[in-house]
C-alpha cells in the first residue's frame, strides 16, 4: 500500500506523541499510583506502534510492542513503577526519537535495539516469575439472543468501567461500519482510534489491534470506550471521519450488568435500535426507519443525527505562510509609496481609499503575524525530562518551574530560542545548583529550584532562566578575565558578570560532558542578537543567577524611527527607544576618557553614530540624543535629525552583507529609497 501521503502526518503525529510520553513518564515517576496517567501512557504507545505498522516501520513497531509489554504489567500490577524501569524507558523513547528523525531525513541506517529490547524483556521477566509474560487476556466476542455481537468483558474490564461511572463517566459499547469501499481500512482504524481518544479512552477494541494494524478484518469494528461526552455527541465524532457508514452506541453499563448474569430489559432493545444510524439516511429528516420500525429521533433524546462537520483546521507548509508574509511585506512598501505620492501631487480624492487600503493591510498584517504565532510551550516541554536526566548524572537534587508556556512568539524565533535557553538550563544545573549537602550547611532547601518564566512586555517576550543556587562569583570571573587577557578596570559589577559571555569564556576548572569548554554562553549571547534580542545576568552570591532574554515578538514588520545621520537615512527600532532629547554641547561631560550625558541625575554613556559606522556629518545642524534602553543598559546615541516614525518591513541583507553587526537588515521606503537599519544591541 502507498503510505507516502500519510508521511508528513506520521511524523508530526510521532514527535508529538513521543513529546506526550516524555512528559506523561515524568509524571509516572513522580506519582506511581497515577492510573490515569499509565492508561494514557499506554494509550499513546499503541498509537505509535499502530502507526508505525502501519507505515511499514517494522523496527519501531516492535520496539514500541515490547515497552507495551512492560506498561501492560504496571497496568495489572505485577510491576511497580521505579527509576530503573522509568530510565528504560526513556532510552526507549529516545531511540524512537532517532528512528523517526532518521525517517524524515531519509536515512537508512538500521538502530541496533537488541541492547533495549533485552532490558525491557528482563524488567518483564525479573519481575513476574508466577506467570509467563507472554499471557494475554483472551478477548472474545459472543451473541445474545437478538443476534448482536457483544464484546465479553474480563474482571479488569468491568472494574475499570465501574471505576468510571462512579467518576460520572459515561461507558458505550461501540460498533462502526465503515464503507466497502474503504481502501486503507487500517489507516480509517487509526483515524476512528485518535478522533474517540481526544476525548476519552478506549479499554477494548474487536478486532484486536495486531489485526487492525494488518488489515485483518472485515468492515467492523467493535469497541467499549469510556468518556465524557453524551452519546449523542460520540456520534457526531465518528460520523465526522469520512468511510464510516453507520454507528452504533449503547450504555456499555448493561454489559457489565450482563456479566453478572443480568437480561436486558426490552427499553434497552428500543434503545440499542435507536442507537443504530445510517449516515447516508440521515440527511433532512427527524425520523427514520430502522429495521421496519419508525423512531422519531425529537421523542428518544438518547439518539443524535448529526450532519458532517466540515474540517475545523487546516495544516499548512511553512513556506507557505513565509511566502504569504513577504507578500504583506511588499503591500505594506507600497501602500508606503502610495501615501508619498499622494501627499507630494496633493491628492486629496485618493486620501479616504488610501485609509481604507491602510487599514485592510494593517488587519491583514495583523492575522498573519497571528497566524505565524506560537506558544513557547512547543520550546519548553522537552526541558522537564532534560533536568531530570542532569539531576541523575549530576547526583544533584532539582526541579524545574515552568510558568507562561502559552506566551506566544514568532515561528523563526521559536525554532531559534531552543539552543540558547538549553545552555542556559544545563548551565544552571551544573554552575548554579549546589548539592544538597552543601545546600543543607548554607540552609537552603536541599531540593535545588530552577526556575523557567515567559512573558510579554509591550512589543518583547521576556523569558527567564532562573536558579537558587550558588550565584556569580565576581572574583572568580575578574581572575579568569585578567588570565585571558581582558581589562577589568573601571568595570561595573554588571559588567564583569556579563563577561561570561564572551567567547572561550568558563570559570570551571574542569571540562565535564555537561559544560566547561566556554563555549555555551558566546552562543547564547550571538543567537539571541541574531533574534534582535538581548539577554543580561543579575546573580547574588548564595541567592542564586537570573539570565533574562529581551526578544522581538515579531521579526517581519516593526514601526521605527527614521533618523539622518550625515546623509545617510537609517532606522531604529521603537521598541528600543526610551525618549528623544535637545542635543547640546554643555550636556557632555567626559570620564575614563569616553564621553556621557547626565539627564534625570543618571549618567548615561554616548555613542556618536556617525563615528561608530564612518559617516562624514555636517558638525553645524541641530542634532538630537535618542535614548535607547537595551536590557539594564541604557545609551545615547547622537543623530544628525529625525525624520518620523514609520511602520517598515525588515529585509535580510543577503550573504554578502551578512558581516555587518552594525544593521539587522534594510527596509524598502515609499520612495524606492533602501534604508539600513541599526542593530541597537550591537551599537551599545
Amino acid at each position: 500500500m502507498d503510505t507516502s501521503q500519510y508521511m508528513s502526518m506520521f511524523l508530526e503525529e510521532s514527535m508529538e506523541n513521543l513529546q506526550t510520553l516524555n512528559e506523561a513518564l515524568l509524571i509516572l515517576e513522580q506519582q506511581p499510583e497515577n492510573i490515569d496517567k499509565l492508561n494514557e501512557i499506554f494509550r499513546v504507545a499503541h498509537t505509535i506502534k499502530g502507526m508505525a505498522a502501519t507505515m511499514g516501520f517494522s523496527q519501531m513497531a516492535e520496539l514500541t510492542h515490547k515497552m507495551e509489554d512492560v506498561l501492560s504489567k504496571f497496568r495489572e500490577g505485577k510491576l511497580k513503577v521505579t527509576e530503573k524501569v522509568v530510565t528504560v524507558l526513556f532510552r526507549c523513547l529516545d531511540t524512537l526519537e532517532k528512528m523517526v528523525n532518521n525517517i524524515s531525513e531519509g536515512i537508512s541506517e538500521e538502530i541496533s535495539i537488541e541492547d533495549i529490547i533485552e532490558d525491557l524483556h528482563s524488567i518483564a521477566e525479573g519481575k513476574d516469575t508466577t506467570e509467563n509474560i507472554k499471557k494475554e487476556i483472551a478477548v472474545t466476542v459472543e451473541s445474545d439472543n437478538n443476534g448482536a455481537e457483544r464484546i465479553s468483558l474480563n474482571e479488569y474490564d468491568i472494574n475499570v468501567i465501574k471505576q468510571a461511572m462512579d467518576r460520572m463517566y459515561n461507558a458505550y459499547e461501540i460498533k462502526i461500519l465503515l464503507s466497502e469501499n474503504t481502501l486503507l481500512k487500517s489507516a480509517r482504524a487509526f483515524l476512528i482510534f485518535k478522533s474517540l481518544e481526544e476525548y476519552g479512552e478506549i479499554i477494548k477494541s474487536i478486532p484486536g489491534a495486531e489485526e487492525l494494524e494488518n488489515e485483518n478484518f472485515e468492515f467492523e469494528i467493535n469497541l467499549i470506550y469510556i468518556t465524557s461526552k453524551e452519546k449523542d455527541e460520540v456520534i457526531n465524532i465518528l460520523l465526522n471521519i469520512s468511510e464510516v457508514e453507520k454507528v452504533m452506541v449503547e450504555d456499555a453499563s448493561v454489559n457489565v450488568a450482563k456479566e453478572n448474569h443480568y437480561d436486558k430489559s426490552e427499553e434497552f432493545k428500543g434503545i440499542e435500535q435507536a442507537s443504530k444510524v445510517d449516515v447516508g439516511a440521515v440527511k433532512n429528516m427527524t425520523t427514520m426507519d430502522v429495521k421496519g420500525k419508525e423512531v422519531d429521533i425529537n421523542k428518544d433524546k438518547k439518539e443524535a443525527v448529526v450532519h458532517k462537520k466540515a474540517h475545523q483546521s487546516v495544516r499548512v507548509e511553512l513556506d507557505r505562510l513565509d511566502k504569504f508574509m513577504n507578500m504583506v511585506s511588499e503591500l505594506v512598501i507600497h501602500r508606503t509609496r502610495l501615501e508619498q505620492i499622494s501627499s507630494v501631487h496633493k491628492l486629496n480624492d485618493l486620501n479616504e481609499t488610501l485609509e481604507q487600503v491602510a487599514r485592510a493591510t494593517s488587519e491583514l498584517q495583523d492575522l498573519v503575524m497571528k497566524i505565524r504565532m506560537l506558544p513557547l510551550e512547543v520550546v519548553f516541554n522537552r526541558f522537564p525530562r532534560m533536568i531530570r536526566d542532569l539531576s541523575k548524572d549530576l547526583g544533584k537534587e532539582m526541579e524545574l518551574q515552568i510558568q507562561g508556556q502559552d506566551t506566544e512568539l514568532d515561528r523563526t524565533v521559536i525554532d531559534e530560542i531552543g539552543e540558547p535557553l538549553l545552555h542556559l538550563l544545563r548551565n544552571a544545573a551544573d554552575h548554579g545548583i549546589e548539592s544538597s549537602e552543601e545546600r543543607t550547611s548554607k540552609g537552603k532547601n536541599p531540593i535545588g529550584t530552577i526556575k523557567l518564566i515567559a512573558y510579554a512586555e509591550g512589543t518583547k517576550a521576556i523569558i527567564k532562566v532562573e536558579d537558587d543556587g550558588k550565584g556569580l562569583d565576581v572574583s572568580k570571573i575578574k581572575a579568569k578575565a585578567n588570565k585571558v587577557g581582558i581589562n577589568t578596570d573601571g568595570m561595573s559589577e554588571s559588567d564583569i558578570k556579563n563577561l561570561i559571555f564572551e567567547q572561550g569564556f568558563s570559570t570551571n576548572e574542569q571540562v565535564t560532558d555537561i559544560s566547561g569548554r566556554g563555549v555555551g554562553m558566546d552562543v547564547v549571547k550571538t543567537k539571541i542578537a541574531a533574534l534582535g534580542g538581548t539577554v543580561d545576568a543579575i546573580s547574588e552570591i548564595d541567592k542564586g543567577t537570573s539570565f533574562i532574554i529581551r526578544l522581538p515578538l515579531t521579526l517581519q514588520i516593526i514601526q521605527a524611527l527614521l533618523v539622518k545621520i550625515g546623509d545617510e537615512t537609517m532606522a531604529i527600532s521603537l521598541g528600543y527607544i526610551d525618549r528623544v532629547i535637545d542635543y547640546k554641547d554643555e550636556l557632555i561631560k567626559k570620564t575614563n576618557n569616553k564621553e556621557v550625558i547626565v539627564y534625570n541625575d543618571s549618567v548615561i554613556p554616548l555613542v556618536r553614530v556617525n563615528k561608530k559606522l564612518q559617516v562624514e556629518t555636517n558638525s553645524k545642524n541641530k542634532k538630537y540624543i535618542v535614548i535607547v534602553k537595551v536590557g539594564e543598559k541604557i545609551v545615547g546615541l547622537l543623530v544628525d535629525s529625525l525624520l518620523g516614525q514609520q511602520e517598515i518591513v525588515i529585509k535580510p541583507l543577503g550573504k554578502t552583507l551578512q558581516g555587518l553587526k552594525e544593521y539587522i537588515g534594510a527596509t524598502i521606503l515609499g520612495d524606492g529609497l533602501v534604508t539600513l537599519i541599526l542593530d541597537v544591541a550591537a551599537l551599545v
